[in-house]
């Protein structure tokens, strides 16, 4: 069965999480340099299929585009440029930074690794694909 990847989109970072074959377990995958990003999923995509890229949307507190919505906007379309045949739904990621953080505190991650933005964005796409599984039912 494919997985499930999710990207918490950022303008320098992109952190990506995938479910298991099942889709059952959502797993950190890593974190790339946002531009690196299409080149990594068309290598990843090439050892294991993927049948839906779940993509982290910025909202304001009152529910409005957040500042980053237009480059969220561009990657989707190359997204779809690039993986036409992958359908790409997005998820709520209001929050998502602040729960990683606290995530890390929870699971007695050290200060010195709570400092390190790439594993912020990785579990902040773990969470966005947890909330999307569980929106779904799965």
């Amino acid at each position: 069965m494919p997985r499930i990847l999710a990207i918490d989109y950022g303008s320098k970072r992109t952190g990506l999480a995938v479910t298991d074959p099942l889709q059952i377990i959502a797993t950190g995958l890593t974190t790339v340099d946002t531009h690196n990003a299409i080149d990594f999923l068309r290598e990843y995509m090439i050892k294991e299929p993927v049948e839906l890229f779940v993509v982290g949307e910025a909202k304001q507190l009152d529910g409005s585009p957040a500042q980053s919505t237009p480059l969220i906007d561009a990657f989707i379309k190359l997204l779809n440029k690039n993986f036409p045949a992958i359908p790409v739904e997005r998820e709520d990621e209001s929050y998502t930074s602040k729960k990683a953080f606290q995530t890390m505190i929870d699971s007695g991650i050290s200060k010195s690794k709570r400092r390190d933005k790439k594993l912020i964005d990785k579990i902040s796409a773990v969470l966005i694909l947890q909330s999307y599984m569980e929106r779904k039912g799965k």
